[in-house]
């Protein structure tokens, strides 16, 4: 009866182990795909910055009554763009990120939201307008 008694613990003792490892590969396994999510927002929040930048530069640099339109995606989510002087700011989630364009004459403050179309165009001024 003892030889069985001893069996058993170190059975016990055993899936005791078994699971403490188990456990921890999980709690490995979540942090890293929740890591990979965090930086695939990251790089879409990006990714719609420049694309925003490059229309605005590409409007610039076309000259006086050129205009294209923008279309905001809202599949990765809700942001906000902020459009002033030389700097793109968006802001998602609980993400800041800045963008630095060459100087534009852009004499308002514009706010675009995800989902939303815009047009960008440069008027007879020379002045970058967002509508």
């Amino acid at each position: 009866m003892d030889e069985k008694g001893f069996i058993s613990i170190e059975y016990l003792f055993s899936i005791f182990i078994v699971l403490i490892i188990a456990v921890g590969v999980l709690f490995f396994t979540l942090t890293t795909i929740e890591s990979n999510k965090n930086i695939e927002n990251s790089v879409s929040s990006r990714l719609t910055l420049d694309n925003v930048a490059n229309l605005i530069s590409q409007v610039n640099a076309n000259g006086e009554g050129y205009s294209i339109y923008l279309h905001l995606d809202s599949k990765p989510g809700y942001y906000k763009i902020t459009v002033e002087k030389n700097k793109l700011t968006i802001q998602s989630w609980n993400r800041k990120g800045e963008k630095l364009v060459m100087p534009l004459k852009i004499d308002s403050k514009y706010e675009l939201y995800s989902g939303n179309d815009y047009l960008i165009s440069k008027n007879d001024e020379g002045k970058i307008v967002i509508r």
